[in-house]
């Protein structure tokens, strides 16, 4: 069974970092997706960065040059590492798996979400 958890988040200050950990228990690695979403008051959910079954990463314009997703199978966790946070970063953020097919990532697990705030 695949539980995702997510951890890292809370207030942080304009222009600092913040680095979103998620513990992923049950994920195939080697055919899962991971993701990491983010929803801001008011906004639909909003996809921000992947990482694929085979290590290729991509990241949403919004937070392209800030953001870095990285993995360690080992310790089966998913990171996203945002730097230089605006207020607009301010979001509940998702880890979300699934599998990877016909080039589609699917988005079958989620996490309950983790707050982040950014202000000054």
């Amino acid at each position: 069974q695949v539980r995702l958890e997510e951890s890292g988040g809370g207030s942080r200050p304009i222009g600092g970092s913040l680095r979103l950990s998620c513990a992923a228990s049950g994920v195939d690695w080697n055919n899962f997706c991971m993701n990491w979403f983010r929803e801001r008051p008011g906004n639909q959910r909003n996809w921000v960065a992947t990482i694929y079954p085979d290590g290729s990463r991509n990241t949403a314009r919004f937070v392209k040059g800030r953001a870095t997703v990285s993995r360690d199978i080992a310790k089966n966790t998913l990171d996203l590492q945002l730097d230089n946070l605006k207020p607009e970063d301010t979001a509940m953020y998702f880890c979300a798996a699934g599998p990877w097919q016909y080039e589609t990532c699917e988005h079958t697990y989620w996490g309950q979400g983790i707050q982040v705030t950014v202000s000054s």
